[in-house]
């Protein structure tokens, strides 16, 4: 089976995971729009790859409010758009065992980073991916996540918890379009050598560049997972968790999605 999409864009694109899939995608003739803060790094992507494969758009996905005139002009310019990738994220280690070196304000970023942004995009794209259900033609919105989604480590809380909010989140999305063509992904890494794990914001991290599965092997992985059309991939020791217990808390969600649609049918026969 062959990668199923034409022409995707690609939030968080500068670096790690999300440049090495626009690498990936680009490779396999799909056409790519990068998007990020760090203009210079889209720019080369852009130079090494080309114009008839690459685009960059460049975006602070933590400007909540221009996030909606953003999508439109994106899908005005590119309506032949069929998967938005949801990478951008970052991670700050949090001890709460030390209260005063607690910064509120990196925990605001990061939350509104990791979940709030996403949310934001999922509620801008809507329109656009469900009018092309509506016509028949097939698209995605696919999503990083993480295992420590579903097990933390807590060395960096708020980012599990930023991490685990947004997979509840794509458990019920993917449950409210189940009846459309918009296909709902989840991508679940584990520890990746990217700079997600960069000493600068986590001074514990220093020195230890290798901590993490590479990214090359990480690439591999989440590609063959994508071209098999699956719609979770856990990678690495993600699997873990996700074969361990969450198959198993997904079978008691299905079952409970199914009651509150039998629910909603029996009420809505009553009126």
């Amino acid at each position: 089976m062959s990668f199923p999409y034409k022409k995707v864009a690609v939030f968080g694109a500068t670096s790690g995971i999300g440049f090495a899939l626009a690498e990936r995608l680009i490779e396999n003739n799909v056409f790519v729009i990068a998007i990020g803060r760090r203009k210079e790094n889209l720019a080369q992507l852009v130079q090494k790859h080309g114009h008839d494969k690459v685009q960059a758009s460049p975006f602070d996905i933590t400007q909540l409010d221009s996030i909606p005139n953003f999508v439109i002009n994106l899908t005005s310019t590119h309506p032949d758009l069929d998967l938005i990738f949801l990478n951008s994220g970052i991670q700050r280690s949090v001890d709460f065992s030390k209260p005063d070196a607690v910064d509120l304000d990196v925990i605001q970023q990061e939350f509104t980073t990791n979940y709030l942004a996403p949310v934001a995009f999922t509620k801008a794209f809507m329109p656009f991916l469900l009018k092309r259900s509506e016509e028949g033609k097939t698209s995605g919105i696919l999503f990083t996540t993480s295992g420590l989604a579903l097990v933390p480590m807590a060395r960096c809380p708020n980012y599990c918890a930023t991490k685990a909010a947004m997979h509840s989140f794509i458990l019920t999305l993917r449950e409210q379009l189940r009846d459309t063509k918009v296909n709902v992904i989840e991508l679940y890494p584990p520890a990746v050598q990217t700079e997600l794990h960069d000493p600068k914001h986590q001074p514990n991290m220093k020195g230890r560049s290798n901590f993490g599965m590479p990214l090359d092997e990480f690439t591999d992985e989440a590609w063959k997972g994508l071209t098999e059309g699956k719609d979770q991939i856990p990678v690495g020791m993600a699997k873990n968790a996700f074969d361990t217990f969450e198959v198993k808390k997904q079978e008691m969600f299905n079952g409970m999605a199914m009651q509150m649609r039998k629910l909603e049918e029996e009420w809505a026969n009553k009126q």
